[in-house]
């Protein structure tokens, strides 16, 4: 067979033409001008030996996977997913399908925080609600396992708070009791004699989600090698904002691009701790620092942005 090239090829020259633009008449094949080094990919062009592929504690999602295929590792070294136990407390509380009385609410927190948990990397278990009883309380968590309890309710300061009490009988190490958060100041933080940790968490389920954003899911991460968090994104406020106070609030909310493109934070209308509502329709969290001065419209916040799937 003979080849006839459109351009000459310097000798010693590699150069290799892609098989769809050459062109074949009987013994006789006609490739068009090539220059070097075209089409010619060279060894290590995506990566080389010893190079860091991946940051320790990232999520090995499918292009991850790929990425670990490609450079020849068939089993990685990674974190055990954190077995995470989850008990609503209280009498008001019924599960969803069942029959509320007059001064009983549906179980959402725990609907959510397990799904929260699942798609942070934990191993989720909600238990069966237990009602007003240190005694139920203790022997529900003392009968489950897992590396983090999360409890609902019963961690404020009135007659039927009873999950820090039931918990001393576990051998409970308060290391947080409460903190400067607007929603959330009742959440707490301890461990128990046999090692395990506890997260505490309000029984209003918009408290107890802000507060699984700022540190359930930091704690997860940190279980899992990466950096715990929480990330912010700055972003300008649609409307004014009023001076904050003794505690840090954080505002659900909705961002927008603008015209310009740039990121924009509105407050949802009503912030009590009780609402689902406006968290299903918030993709974000707006921070006020304590103390924060008013923030006239157009002006830059901190914003959290909540995961959504659409």
């Amino acid at each position: 067979m003979r080849i006839f090239t459109g351009a000459a090829v310097p000798a010693g020259a590699d150069a290799v033409v892609i098989q769809e633009d050459a062109r074949r008449e009987g013994d006789r094949v006609f490739i068009p001008a090539v220059s070097h080094p075209r089409h010619i990919r060279p060894a290590g062009l995506d990566f080389r030996a010893n190079d860091g592929l991946l940051e320790a504690g990232v999520r090995l999602d499918p292009w991850r996977l790929s990425l670990v295929a490609a450079a020849g590792v068939a089993a990685p070294a990674v974190f055990a997913q954190p077995g995470i136990a989850i008990l609503s407390t209280g009498e008001e509380v019924v599960e969803p399908g069942g029959a509320p009385g007059p001064f009983q609410i549906f179980n959402s927190g725990s609907t959510a925080l397990t799904a929260l948990a699942e798609s942070w990397g934990g191993n989720a278990t909600a238990l069966p609600p237990v009602g007003d009883s240190e005694a139920a309380i203790a022997r529900a968590v003392s009968e489950t396992g897992g590396d983090l309890i999360i409890t609902l309710g019963g961690a404020s300061v009135g007659d039927h708070d009873l999950v820090k009490p039931a918990l001393a009988r576990l051998g409970l190490v308060l290391v947080v009791e409460s903190v400067a958060v607007r929603p959330g100041k009742p959440t707490w933080f301890g461990t128990l004699g046999d090692g395990r940790r506890v997260l505490g968490l309000p029984g209003n389920p918009a408290s107890a989600l802000v507060c699984a954003e700022l540190f359930l899911r930091p704690i997860l991460r940190a279980l899992q090698g990466a950096q715990p968090g929480p990330r912010t994104v700055t972003a300008r406020a649609e409307e004014d904002l009023p001076a904050n106070g003794e505690r840090e609030h954080w505002m659900r909310a909705r961002l927008t691009h603008g015209a310009d493109g740039v990121l924009r934070a509105r407050p949802l209308r009503d912030q009590d701790s009780s609402l689902v509502t406006i968290f299903a329709d918030a993709d974000a969290l707006v921070r006020r620092a304590r103390h924060a001065p008013a923030v006239a419209a157009g002006e830059t916040v901190e914003a959290l942005i909540l995961e959504r799937l659409c």
